[in-house]
């Protein structure tokens, strides 16, 4: 092969080169690569919010009966934690009930501005109580004041990822849950149920409505 043959079979591949790391697509063509009508999976599209908090975000301190725990609040097609204080009597984080009950608190607050800005919120009721076992339940059992099918799926992941790591879950970090007990109401004496706080609960609460076993 000549030498001026040589250096323009050079050039076009060094042309050609340039031109595909560019993904032009017209001039990859040119340069002997077909463009293909088969769809690329890339994967999903980007989310437009991160769930992610900045890093510099303040941490809560304990003091004034305020505990630092973590609670999780819906964002995009997940629940995922964030820090907030929760008020316990005298500080105290071992008893079951107040424990609910404060974090129960903690999931009803509307996000702050940080949080909203990453796209957290929270699905849980205003209106919806929590209080401990009925007659005949289980003793770490606690009842809500609407029936587990009428809340919100992705209220109760909320509610039983935050309760999991807590003191209102038992010592396999399950939760029983049921909704009023009897004589209280329509659904009352709803059978309870037990939950966990597994990765398919995080990553699909749609599915919390199907979730639990029957106690």
């Amino acid at each position: 092969m000549s030498g001026t043959r040589l250096l323009a079979v050079r050039g076009r591949a060094t042309s050609c080169g340039v031109l595909a790391g560019l993904t032009l697509l017209g001039a990859l063509s040119g340069c002997g690569i077909r463009s293909t009508s088969v769809p690329v999976d890339a994967g999903a599209a980007p989310s437009r919010v991160g769930c992610v908090l900045p890093g510099d975000r303040e941490t809560a301190e304990r003091s004034k009966g305020n505990l630092p725990v973590r609670v999780y609040l819906a964002c995009g097609s997940r629940v995922s934690p964030v820090e907030r204080r929760v008020a316990l009597p005298d500080g105290d984080d071992s008893e079951r009930l107040p424990v609910a009950r404060g974090l129960l608190d903690a999931l009803q607050a509307e996000p702050d501005s940080e949080e909203e800005s990453a796209g957290f919120k929270t699905a849980v009721p205003r209106d919806l109580k929590v209080t401990g076992p009925a007659d005949d339940d289980p003793p770490g059992a606690l009842r809500l004041s609407m029936t587990l099918d009428d809340l919100p799926s992705f209220a109760l992941a909320q509610i039983v990822c935050t309760y999991a790591d807590t003191a209102a879950s038992g010592t396999d970090r399950a939760v029983i849950l049921g909704g009023p007990a009897k004589g209280d109401g329509p659904g009352a004496d709803e059978q309870l149920r037990r939950f966990e706080c597994g990765t398919s609960l995080r990553t699909r609460p749609e599915a919390a409505a199907t979730a639990g076993t029957p106690v």
